[in-house]
């Protein structure tokens, strides 16, 4: 992962600084770019509020040989580890343009499919960033989550039919991404949806269908009342609206709202396996991580991101045998101090 870390800090120049920890100080207001948006207090949030979490050590115990796998039946997913690829597209104004964007999702998607989980694909302007996405799904029989942004619908539901067409099992809608009023400058707008609107779009895709960018209680049970079988919980990476607080600081609440209900996906700050177990803990059923995948896909192609996804089980799987915890499907919230 160092010779990985170090290529793509060659090949993201000027956009990505690859730091030793990737926390939104060094790149803070850089948008376009990997930065957060305006002081970049959201994405730093998401860093700070996961790491102030602390893990109770336990070592009176049998667990020796954790299971990482984990199912997720509302979305009729069985992943070897849970950790997905966040759905982030734009590599040639957010990364450095120096992969094109179709050898980028192939790595990203190609890379997690190898090592038994899924990646998820991005939406945007131009197009060729959906049309990348759908394409490499496509060529992996479905293997893959395509994300549309929360356009009008003309353009929301012709994606969303496209989307379909690639055989994926599960597509989502990153509501999150409504505050991008660049989209809105280029004549592509998107905008909140409203449960009415969610329910009649849910109601008309035959695929099990994601929520992204949840972070109240609220927000979650109204997600579970439209139809959504997930939600993620997520401010876009601190990308969309200055000062929210981190994931970690908000999940329980909105896990609580719904758990056992839809299933509970979180992103925002995720680095390690250490931080995989802590959103768990907190009553995640698995996570979504999106910058470390990129640098990991930049640096080394499919290759890097299966050297980052054999860091993240390494790195799981001995801080559950080191806090006692036997399944990853079953984490209980005592793991934290």
């Amino acid at each position: 992962m160092k010779d990985v870390r170090k290529k793509a800090k060659e090949l993201m120049s000027g956009y990505c600084r690859v730091c030793a920890v990737c926390d939104g100080r060094a790149c803070a207001g850089e948008v376009p770019g990997m930065g957060g948006l305006g002081t970049g207090s959201a994405f730093k949030a998401n860093v700070e509020d996961l790491s102030r979490l602390r893990l109770n050590m336990r070592l009176l115990h049998d667990v020796t040989e954790p299971e990482l796998a984990v199912s997720l039946p509302a979305l009729a997913l069985d992943l070897a580890l849970p950790v997905l690829a966040a759905p982030i597209g734009g590599v040639s104004f957010n990364m450095g343009g120096k992969m094109g964007e179709e050898d980028y999702v192939r790595a990203v998607l190609g890379g997690c499919a190898a090592k038994g989980t899924l990646g998820c694909t991005g939406d945007g302007v131009p197009d060729f960033i959906h049309q990348a996405g759908f394409t490499a799904i496509a060529g992996l029989s479905g293997r893959g989550i395509p994300f549309i942004k929360p356009w009008e619908d003309a353009e929301l539901f012709e994606k969303l039919d496209k989307a379909l067409a690639t055989g994926a099992g599960v597509v989502g809608m990153d509501v999150d991404a409504a505050g991008l009023v660049t989209l809105r400058k280029m004549g592509r707008p998107v905008s909140p949806k409203p449960p009415k609107k969610l329910k009649e779009i849910i109601g008309r895709t035959p695929a099990k269908f994601i929520l992204k960018g949840i972070m109240t209680p609220d927000e979650a049970r109204l997600a579970a009342d439209v139809g959504a079988a997930g939600i993620v919980v997520s401010n876009h990476g601190g990308r969309v609206l200055d000062h929210t607080p981190g994931t970690a600081a908000v999940l329980a609440g909105v896990a609580a709202a719904v758990k056992g209900r839809i299933a509970v996906l979180v992103d925002g700050g995720v680095r390690t396996g250490v931080d995989v177990l802590k959103m768990l803990a907190l009553g995640a059923d698995a996570v979504m991580i999106g910058r470390p995948f990129s640098i990991a896909a930049i640096g080394g192609a499919a290759e890097g991101v299966e050297k980052y996804l054999d860091q993240l089980r390494g790195e799981l799987s001995a801080a559950m045998i080191l806090t006692g915890t036997a399944r990853a499907a079953a984490v209980p919230a005592g793991v934290l101090a």
